[in-house]
């Protein structure tokens, strides 16, 4: 099987356990470190363009997990995220990491977190290196295994 394949697999692998725990993801922690996930791997590359943002759009429009929040306060937390990652990158990205690290204290959450990550990294059809050493990133600052997630 090609290595897409296997991630295509993956990640459908991985909407349906988010869906699983639905219920369990309603907590702020989460929602911003989602979002500050989003918007680490849309700027993973150095630049967002706007088929990003709308791939992200789309995401908190259509998944049933984020729809436990109002899909304008998500856009507008993943846009403000992104505004510190355009501003700075390098500095961005500690504030934004910290962020990601609120769903440290939930394991279910923190799962859910990286899980997001590498379905936003897939969505173009390429999880290249960069966005994958992001989502590694946010795995040491989950204190998640990354080949958990095969990354």
């Amino acid at each position: 099987m090609a290595l897409w394949d296997r991630f295509k697999e993956s990640a459908a692998t991985m909407q349906t356990q988010l869906e699983a725990k639905k219920n369990d993801l309603k907590s702020g922690s989460f929602r911003d470190a989602s979002m500050a996930m989003c918007a680490l791997v849309a700027a993973a590359d150095g630049t967002i363009d706007a088929a990003e943002r709308q791939r992200v759009a789309q995401l908190i429009a259509t998944n049933d997990v984020l729809k436990n929040f109002p899909a304008d306060d998500l856009q507008r937390r993943f846009n403000a995220y992104l505004d510190k990652l355009t501003a700075d990158f390098a500095f961005g990205k500690v504030s934004v990491l910290q962020d990601v690290a609120k769903a440290k204290k939930k394991p279910a959450e923190a799962r859910a977190v990286i899980q997001i990550g590498i379905i936003i990294g897939g969505a173009d059809g390429d999880f290249d290196k960069t966005e994958q050493a992001l989502v590694r990133e946010a795995c040491f600052t989950l204190d998640l295994p990354p080949h958990e997630f095969d990354l």
